[in-house]
């Protein structure tokens, strides 16, 4: 079954393509949860736009006309297959029959585009706040890259500025006689109410987007922006070799979420923070301005020895509260070689649906390139995302929604519960509609269902499990957009149900769904307790679905659509989302931030990355990612999604330094040492972020990032390879992927 194909053309994919009839039928045989990853803004060429607004059911349900409607002639009503009322259609249907059905009634139109008959909103806002406590250098490739970018944001889009380092500056850019700034304390006791901003600020009257005070257009303040980037000097605060610089992150955000809150509410914008070091003075403080007082550690947090996580985490968390009841997004550019405080302000990036960038500073190209790419358009030369979006889901009748993971903050259920609605929660849950600040064409979430139907209540034939999306946001151009998504699946034969399950299980969804689910329990549990669970899962799946005699771990076998779960599983067990080793606070958040954002073709990489080997026996091949797979006559291409790695063997490493490929003679050896760096440009040039780039030999100290990746099947303690030509020594107590695979034969077919 080719599970792809939906993705492909509606940007959803499920862990189960066949559905059991009742809940009882599901907690047995669904052992890895009913769930999908939706991306609202999937790319498809073939998507329906129609320059009319939707037509909704009457029947409370808030669903919209799609496909799967029945529609009997004389063709003036419609059913909603998700809550079985009959609508009207209203007077501009009048002309529908067999043959002339509107776009959003035709089969192959299951995602389709409605532009709403609304007010425009201004253009999408761009604040940036930026970091004065900078090296000169530093703060010049910064300026720099900021210039650059108000050639890339349209004319008519508003931008405004705030530095902060000892002080918050927020920049007038609508007075042009010169550089025009009013000041904050940076250590105020308490966070600045939208209010109270605009008190100091004076003239509320002009506190709008009319005004063209604090935020402007592009078009019209370019010249006096460049200016001032040109001007801004680094904080003038004098700071002693034994301290850390006065930084007011804390108080920057707050300035800077109020001040949108109180001129552009409700339209499209976003908060751009460019941090270069930790935020040691006023509110969300991380760490004193001491050096001899270090930042905190995962042994810190997990020993309750941290002295300033809880109160900034919380008070992070509500300035992302703040920004997203506004619509706004809230982005991160982290470019320091220590900690800045990511930890604790993930929750105001993940609310509100902005990207996090972690790159070691400003001049590198992790960041110049992340941060251009955020700029790029199609090629009718639009930006792709939106802004100040909502998602809903509604699901047919048997179903309901248990919650989501990714970027996004809930809406609470008005009143009354809704029709749609678990009472089991999973992730963020008790709901099923969403707000997000911004999104882009990588935005990606999972949802969790749960089936309710009783087993002793057969479902109709007529009645399909039906899902539907309904995305609502703001483009570019400010108008804006519904895109609605409506999904069907079967449900299976109760008398058939484990092979016709077994059919319809998309094994890499599978373990993006369960990966979300790991890191999602990872912000409250002790990882022992998530590998345990994880484990069990497994087991559980594999006993079920594989065939095997009891108690012969010789005898089990597993069909060729779960034959690669427990391998994702084990890789996931020694990934950088679970495991803290060797990793700070904010890296190991930066990295289940972009596990909970991409689709899952990019989600398998983190999870299990792919490993090419090139050789002059032919082209390059995909090779398993294990010690094996090392040799001292190959180059190795590893891509983690995080970092793109280049390994030479031994042999290549000697031949290259010896200058063969200098030499017309080994022109072959050329075109090797070229191949891979190729198929590495690739992969950097369309990756957000942009990777970390390495290239390195066998034996060298970089060739640390590769030997901590692959499966160790080749260790001090185990066998070591008799042709050393072949496969690598990784020195680790870490089980590999063989042990793994027999304990869980062994703990799948016991009695």
């Amino acid at each position: 079954m080719n599970f792809d194909q939906g993705e492909e053309r509606d940007g959803v994919r499920f862990s189960w393509n066949v559905w059991p009839t009742s809940r009882v039928e599901a907690t047995r045989k669904l052992l890895v949860p009913l769930g999908c990853m939706y991306t609202p803004l999937h790319q498809n060429p073939e998507i329906v736009q129609v320059p009319y607004p939707p037509l909704h059911c009457k029947g409370g349900c808030s669903a919209i006309l799609n496909p799967f409607c029945t529609i009997a002639p004389p063709y003036r009503t419609w059913v909603c297959p998700f809550c079985l009322q009959h609508n009207q259609f209203p007077p501009q249907y009048a002309g529908i029959s067999e043959q002339s059905r509107p776009a959003e009634l035709l089969p192959n139109v299951t995602t389709i585009e409605y532009a709403l008959p609304t007010k425009e909103s201004a253009l999408p806002v761009y604040l940036f706040v930026v970091d004065t406590c900078l090296a000169d250098d530093e703060l010049a490739s910064l300026m720099d890259s900021l210039t650059m970018s108000l050639s890339l944001i349209p004319e008519n889009s508003y931008v405004g500025l705030v530095t902060f380092g000892s002080m918050v500056q927020v920049y007038e850019l609508g007075f042009t006689a010169c550089p025009k700034s009013y000041v904050f304390r940076g250590n105020a006791p308490q966070a600045l109410k939208a209010a109270t901003l605009i008190e100091k600020l004076g003239a509320p009257e002009t506190m709008n987007l009319q005004a063209k005070r604090f935020l402007v257009p592009v078009g019209e303040c370019e010249f006096s922006l460049t200016s001032i980037f040109e001007e801004i000097q680094k904080d003038p605060m004098r700071v002693s070799g034994d301290k850390r610089p006065p930084r007011s992150t804390g108080m920057a955000f707050s300035v800077a979420t109020s001040l949108l809150q109180a001129i552009a509410p409700n339209t499209g914008a976003r908060i751009m923070a460019f941090i270069g070091g930790a935020a040691t003075h006023g509110l969300g403080m991380v760490v004193g301005e001491e050096l001899k007082e270090p930042i905190r550690s995962h042994h810190d947090i997990s020993r309750g020895k941290s002295k300033y996580t809880n109160q900034a985490y919380k008070f992070y968390k509500s300035i992302g509260e703040q920004a997203i009841s506004s619509g706004h997004a809230i982005d991160i550019f982290s470019c320091s070689l220590d900690q800045v405080g990511l930890y604790e302000m993930r929750e105001m990036v993940k609310l509100t649906g902005g990207f996090m960038v972690l790159a070691d500073g400003f001049s590198h190209p992790m960041f110049q390139q992340s941060f251009q790419k955020i700029f790029s358009r199609d090629p009718d030369h639009h930006f792709k995302m939106g802004y100040n979006a909502d998602i809903q889901v509604c699901t047919s009748r048997y179903l309901k929604v248990c919650g989501g993971i990714g970027h996004m903050s809930p809406i609470p259920v008005q009143s009354q519960p809704s029709t749609y609605v678990s009472e089991n929660e999973i992730g963020l849950g008790g709901t099923s509609h969403w707000k997000i600040g911004g999104l882009d064409q990588n935005s990606t979430f999972a949802f969790y269902f749960e089936i309710t139907n009783q087993h002793t209540n057969p479902i109709p034939q007529d009645q399909p499990g039906l899902i539907q999306f309904i995305t609502s946001y703001q483009n570019n151009l400010g108008k804006r957009i519904m895109r609605v998504t409506t999904v069907k699946r079967e449900w299976s034969d109760p008398q058939a149900s484990i092979p016709l399950l077994a059919n319809g299980f998309d094994q890499e969804t599978s373990a993006v769904l369960m990966a979300r689910l790991a890191v999602f329990k990872a912000e409250t549990d002790e990882l022992p307790d998530i590998t345990k669970w994880l484990d069990k899962m497994l087991i559980r799946l594999v006993s079920k679905y594989s065939e095997h005699r009891k108690d012969d771990p010789s005898s089990f076998n597993l069909a060729p659509n779960f034959s690669i779960y427990p391998h994702f599983m084990f890789h996931l067990r020694r990934s950088p989302f679970l495991q803290a080793f060797n990793n700070s606070p904010d890296e190991s958040s930066f990295y289940r931030f972009m596990l909970n954002r991409e689709n899952v073709s990019n989600s398998l990489v983190m999870i299990q990355p792919t490993l090419e080997k090139y050789s002059f026996d032919g082209p390059p091949t995909p090779v398993v990612l294990s010690a094996t797979s090392i040799s001292f006559d190959t180059i190795l291409l590893l891509d983690t999604f995080f970092c793109v790695l280049i390994f030479h063997g031994e042999k290549i490493a000697k031949w290259r330094k010896a200058g063969y490929d200098k030499e017309p003679n080994y022109a072959n050896f050329k075109d090797l040492l070229l191949a891979p760096k190729m198929d590495a440009s690739h992969i950097l040039k369309d990756r957000f972020p942009y990777p970390r780039y390495i290239e390195c030999d066998q034996h060298s100290g970089e060739a640390r990032f590769l030997l901590a990746t692959i499966d160790p099947n080749i260790t001090h303690n185990n066998n070591v390879p008799q042709d050393p030509s072949k496969g690598e020594v990784v020195f680790t107590e870490d089980v590999n992927l063989h042990e793994f695979l027999n304990h869980l034969k062994k703990y799948a077919v016991q009695s």
